[in-house]
């Protein structure tokens, strides 16, 4: 008989459809090979301040949660850097000139909600938004500071000082995956939540794609 596949096996496996589609949505396609331009980059900087706030909000909400609070590291925090990243690239202004797409009012309504009430849900945002910026994050932002002659202003987004290895920390987190005490019915509602946060994701830059059509007509 052979072994259970490890939860973060299972989740991995069963979200990469999902993961290669919202990778390759025409919006993001376009701006890793180089047919985007920096207002595109700024706009998708743009809705990521309203997922991290709400993100890092509910965070400290979850901290006191037994099994939220295992994921939780402020060497994750995003929302400082993506605010000094807006002042760099929008102005001093930017809170005054930032409002949140269809999608992201969504996607932020849905993180307030199981940031207030199911850890695991919680944990689903938290593992794809992270766990994704420390992977191919990583490569986006070298490309975009190539591409728009960016140094560290302007993608400190993408960059996470406090975590010298990346590999290793995500490997600690998928062991925490793998250690939550969630019974199946539990793992498969984990699950269809991280595939509910890649929906939002290709639905996301739908949106941008189609805020820059209006935009150029």
């Amino acid at each position: 008989m052979s072994d259970p596949i490890p939860f973060s096996t299972a989740l991995r496996e069963r979200s990469s459809r999902s993961h290669s589609s919202s990778e390759h949505a025409g919006f993001m396609a376009d701006l890793m090979k180089g047919e985007g331009t920096r207002e595109d980059y700024v706009a998708l900087v743009v809705q990521h301040w309203f997922i991290y706030e709400a993100l890092e909000r509910t965070a400290g909400q979850m901290r006191n949660d037994p099994i939220a609070a295992v994921f939780i590291s402020d060497k994750l925090t995003r929302l400082p850097a993506l605010e000094a990243d807006l002042e760099f690239l929008v102005g001093p202004d930017w809170r005054e000139r930032i409002e949140p797409l269809p999608t992201t009012r969504r996607y932020v309504d849905r993180i307030n909600e199981v940031g207030a009430t199911w850890a695991g849900g919680f944990v689903a945002h938290h593992y794809t938004r992270y766990l994704g910026d420390l992977s191919g994050g990583q490569f986006i932002g070298r490309l975009m500071a190539r591409r728009f002659g960016f140094e560290t202003n302007g993608i400190g987004f993408y960059v996470f000082d406090d975590i010298a290895d990346p590999k290793a920390f995500k490997d600690v987190y998928r062991e925490q995956l793998d250690a939550a005490p969630w019974d199946a019915a539990e793992q498969e509602r984990v699950i269809d939540e991280v595939l509910l946060a890649y929906r939002f994701n290709t639905e996301l830059f739908e949106d941008l794609a189609a805020a820059k059509a209006t935009q150029v007509a």
